[in-house]
């Protein structure tokens, strides 16, 4: 399946306001005693670095930020092939007890979420998980819901977003793909 850029709905100056913006609802709603951003390797990592850098400039506080891998935890792992990628997770500290907000790039029907939920809960117990995500793009599968949202928008037919970072895809972005047919 091949996919073609459509239409670009966010540029790099949108990315850095909107991730401002989420970061100051994480303070408004989490406070920044005992929390740790967690972003979902590939993307989520990234913005979770971002966020945290945001957070120490209004805050003046370092927030850990860690990686989750859900590769194994994932539900469709057996349709993927004989060896998936396995990147590895890192978390900064003990997460039992503190405040967890999980990040990812998009929000789609939820399995991905449901993965990285199933994967931190066996680091350990938080006082609570909530998700941050740049896009919503609807079309859940499982009751989860981001707490935390970017951007929400509406796909139908054979469309999908694609977040793009500098620091994996060498520019900031974000489009609206088309399957070419």
């Amino acid at each position: 399946m091949t996919w073609k850029k459509k239409e670009k709905i966010m540029d790099p100056e949108g990315m850095n306001w909107t991730l401002r913006r989420i970061a100051n609802e994480i303070i408004e709603n989490c406070g920044v005693e005992n929390l740790c951003l967690i972003g979902i390797r590939k993307r989520g990592d990234v913005l979770a670095e971002r966020l945290s850098r945001i957070i120490k400039e209004i805050t003046g506080k370092e927030i850990p930020v860690g990686v989750l891998d859900i590769t194994l935890y994932r539900d469709d792992l057996t349709i993927m092939g004989p060896r998936p990628l396995i990147g590895g997770s890192e978390l900064p500290c003990k997460i039992d007890g503190m405040k967890v907000v999980l990040v990812d790039d998009v929000i789609y029907t939820g399995r991905t979420v449901r993965a990285a939920l199933d994967e931190l809960v066996d680091y350990g117990r938080p006082s609570f998980i909530k998700l941050a995500v740049l896009i919503d793009r609807g079309g859940r599968e499982l009751p989860i819901h981001p707490d935390f949202v970017g951007k929400k928008i509406e796909l139908t037919g054979k469309k999908q977003v694609q977040v793009e970072v500098k620091e994996v895809d060498g520019e900031d972005g974000i489009w609206i793909m088309e399957e070419e047919v």
